[in-house]
């Protein structure tokens, strides 16, 4: 059940739009002019009929009350998830009662609910009964041997790959162009080590990247080296170790330790996208245990993922981490009510601790390229062409990142401080700080920078 009392903000609504385009189009209809029949239900739902094009307006309902955040309906053609018209009636309804009354929901808006929720309980059987036939045991282990046969055979490859490339010297590099190590990422995939792949790719567009790039080449080329001499030796590392480099390699697995039930603050969500895959990143904070865990969710090419969770709010739910040492990412358990207002806050560091919790995290995984840092009383700073972030109290500060500085929610940073220490959630990585989300000094709401 979602609390009707008390209403998201915009910047909550906004932070569940797949790209610029849908924030920058959902805020065009989140004014009650195109907007008729709207209404709410203390259930959770939100629906309205929306002028279109066309003769008919498009019908649209929110099941804001759904345990795996906010589910959406709507009859327009768009392939976005959510689409414009969605955020424009959430949009509409976090400005009060009186263009979003509360009501009765109509017909239309009613059968897609029951729908919804007949699709859901017979999930939740399915899932309760099991599979119908039993996974041959026997069947899977030979399976993964012969997978762990390539990629050892595909790491012996791309072994010699790196080596050929020290001995001819990192000018050549930029003479053989990007060919190369594509081929040699297809190979990767060849041998099923997306992992390794991705991370060639990464090689083939350093060279020729700007001054320095000789040295950034030659960094990350020693990082695939370990990782390949990890997987190589892979018998001989610590358990946490070993399952850490079988997901660097792109090996799948599953969360390993008991579930943790918390009041878990959805403190950022952000999508990056490829030509075959978005990825959703989603951070929680558990209000209790003071954990931060990371929710992969992903879609086809084009499509959104469905794990929506709007930034701000906390969901009592159970999460459960999957194996590595200093993994963070874990799967969304099961949860107990829907995501709702909180006031709660994650607990912050300076920039001194955070460069330190940066270089610890490393010991554990050195393939991490950041990781997630709050910092306290933090004021954004320009540094010449860039921007940092500075601590109020003593004399250090951290860069931001170039992702960083050519994203609008720098400049909705530098309007919440205006001068002023801020909280500051975001990613720390050795190429700076990315900001994602920031909460005022005393009372006042978060703000996504994503």
């Amino acid at each position: 059940m979602t609390q009707q009392g008390v209403r998201w903000t915009a910047d909550q609504v906004l932070a569940l739009a797949p790209d610029a385009a849908s924030r920058k189009a959902g805020s065009k209809l989140g004014a009650a002019g195109p907007w008729s029949e709207a209404g709410s239900s203390d259930e959770g739902t939100v629906w309205g009929l929306c002028k279109g094009s066309g003769s008919k307006p498009y019908q649209t309902v929110v099941d804001i009350a759904d345990t795996a955040g906010p589910a959406y309906k709507c009859s327009c053609p768009s392939r976005k998830f959510p689409c414009k018209h969605a955020l424009g009636l959430l949009l509409l309804w976090a400005g009060g009662d009186g263009p979003v009354p509360s009501g009765q929901a109509p017909g239309w808006a009613e059968e897609w609910l029951a729908g919804r929720r007949k699709r859901t309980e017979e999930k939740r059987a399915a899932g309760a009964s099991g599979s119908p036939a039993a996974a041959d045991p026997e069947a899977a282990r030979r399976r993964a041997e012969r997978r762990a046969e390539r990629i050892t055979a595909g790491a012996g490859e791309l072994e010699q790959r790196l080596t050929d490339l020290l001995r001819t010297g990192l000018a050549s590099a930029e003479q053989a162009g990007y060919g190369l190590w594509e081929e040699t990422a297809a190979r990767m995939v060849d041998a099923q080590a997306p992992g390794l792949a991705a991370r060639a790719r990464e090689l083939g567009a350093i060279p020729s990247s700007g001054p320095g790039w000789p040295i950034r080449l030659l960094e990350e080329s020693a990082l695939l080296h370990l990782l390949d001499q990890a997987w190589l030796r892979r018998e001989h590392l610590p358990d946490d170790l070993a399952a850490t480099v079988r997901s660097r390699i792109g090996l799948p697995a599953s969360p390993d330790g008991p579930p943790l039930r918390d009041h878990w603050l959805v403190l950022a969500q952000y999508d990056t996208t490829d030509p075959k895959l978005t990825t959703r990143r989603i951070w929680l904070y558990g209000t209790d245990s003071g954990r931060t865990s990371l929710l992969l969710s992903y879609g086809a090419a084009g499509r959104a993922p469905e794990l929506a969770l709007p930034m701000g709010l906390a969901l009592d739910a159970e999460v459960a981490a999957f194996p590595g040492s200093g993994q963070l990412r874990a799967a969304l358990g099961e949860q107990f009510a829907a995501p709702s207002p909180t006031t709660a806050r994650p607990q912050g560091m300076t920039t001194a601790q955070a460069a330190v919790h940066y270089g610890e995290a490393l010991r554990h995984d050195p393939w991490l390229d950041s990781v997630p840092v709050t910092l306290d009383r933090v004021v954004p700073t320009p540094d010449g062409d860039s921007w940092q972030l500075a601590d109020a109290e003593v004399d250090l500060a951290l860069p931001l990142t170039p992702t960083a500085r050519s994203r609008p929610g720098l400049w909705r940073l530098v309007a919440l401080s205006g001068g002023a220490p801020v909280k500051v959630f975001g990613e720390l990585g050795h190429r700076g700080f990315t900001p994602l989300t920031a909460w005022p000094e005393g009372a006042g709401e978060p703000v996504s920078l994503c």
